[in-house]
């Protein structure tokens, strides 16, 4: 069993409306993380895991997943599931908690047009 602390997070703020607050489990297979979103992310395009495959669950707010496909709408209380190069953008406000596998590494989430 292992437990992460609140104070013992990482926060990261790529962009003036994102905040995300890593929680390092220290374990190859699976990372934790919470976003809070305000606007779009990416500015412009889409990010895309070239490596892990992600859970998100919608603590807070809502929005919408925009990927080349089309758009989709979420809501406080949905899961969505992101598979390994999906090309995807958040927009709206919202609070999100992702759990990753592998772990993530910052070096392969990846800006795409």
């Amino acid at each position: 069993m292992q437990i992460v602390r609140e104070n013992e997070k990482r926060t990261i703020r790529p962009l003036r409306a994102v905040t995300i607050h890593e929680y390092d489990t220290h374990n190859a297979d699976l990372s934790g993380a919470t976003a809070e979103i305000k606007g779009r992310y990416p500015e412009r395009g889409y990010v895309m895991n070239k490596v892990c495959k992600e859970l998100v669950f919608i603590m807070e707010g809502g929005g919408k997943l925009i990927m080349p496909s089309g758009e989709t709408m979420f809501a406080k209380g949905d899961i969505l599931f992101l598979d390994i190069n999906e090309k995807y953008a958040w927009e709206g406000d919202m609070v999100l908690f992702m759990a990753t596998t592998p772990l993530f590494d910052p070096a392969q989430h990846v800006e795409v047009d």
